[in-house]
């Protein structure tokens, strides 16, 4: 465990850090073609359970205004007695759709140019050395900006996939975006396991296939789960994953049976489960 530099702990179980800042304007510019090239029925498309791809992109503007501290009308994000994390998100998020519902597509997609822009012009700014927002699916309260960063990139990310697939379209494949959103992805492993027992030098390793190449190995420590850099041995379990199923579990886009199914397992099959229980998102 390091100090930043204002003196708050780094979490070093959540491994090296990741820079994503580069990969917003690209994200921005693949959002608003994929937008401007949809016809007009395909506005009105289920994009996830109870939002049409218009929510959806309503969400994503929503999003943005979160993250520069606009506000519209009435609409208020702060929490009330009583309401969790969860509950409050999706109060908020809902009460944002509701209030964007008459708004054309073309007032979205310029809505969401100025905006993004704006994000994409604050997180080049963004010293990533500093404390951010907490990420809870990592279990990281405050979180390193590095984290709370690259967490922002993969929600824009995900959002885009999910409006791709409900206008017929695969994910995208480009490979720098989806390897920085798994790597991400995989900072939540230390938290999914942390109810996992296992004897003090346990290893078990996840990896991904082509095209988003990635290994990530979890270590108990004297009292976590951790990321570690390198295998010492031989993995208790080891869990491999195309990058389809591993993002789709990750958003819970599938669920954990189903990705286990999908995925080669070998060792102790108790460890590969708890794996495949990942969640990276506020579900």
């Amino acid at each position: 465990m390091s100090l930043l530099p204002n003196g708050v702990s780094e979490p070093s179980w959540l491994g090296e850090p990741i820079d994503a800042r580069p990969l917003f304007g690209p994200e921005l510019a693949s959002l608003l073609g994929l937008l401007r090239g949809l016809r007009p029925t395909e506005w009105s498309r289920t994009a996830v359970p109870g939002w049409t791809v218009h929510d959806l992109a309503a969400h994503i503007l929503g999003d943005y205004h979160g993250r520069l501290g606009w506000s519209t009308g009435n609409h208020q994000r702060a929490m009330v007695a009583g309401e969790t994390l969860e509950a409050f998100i999706h109060r908020v998020n809902q009460e944002w759709i509701g209030l964007h519902a008459d708004h054309s597509p073309a007032e979205l997609i310029g809505a969401l140019e100025l905006a993004g822009t704006q994000v994409i012009r604050q997180f080049e700014a963004t010293d990533l050395d500093a404390t951010g927002l907490g990420v809870s699916w990592a279990g990281a309260d405050p979180a390193p900006k590095w984290l709370d960063v690259a967490r922002e990139f993969t929600e824009y990310w995900t959002h885009r996939q999910q409006i791709r697939h409900a206008t017929g379209r695969d994910t995208d494949p480009e490979p720098n975006a989806l390897s920085t959103v798994l790597d991400t992805f995989m900072r939540a492993l230390p938290h999914t396991l942390r109810h996992t027992p296992a004897s003090a030098g346990t290893q078990v390793q996840v990896a991904i296939d082509e095209p988003a190449i990635g290994v990530w190995i979890v270590s108990v420590g004297v009292d976590r789960w951790s990321l570690a850099e390198t295998l010492a041995g031989w993995p208790a379990a080891s869990v491999w994953l195309d990058p389809e199923t591993a993002w789709r579990l990750c958003t819970r886009s599938i669920d954990p049976g189903t990705a286990a199914a999908r995925a080669r397992i070998s060792g102790e099959r108790r460890l590969a489960e708890a794996v495949c229980q990942i969640v990276s998102i506020v579900y």
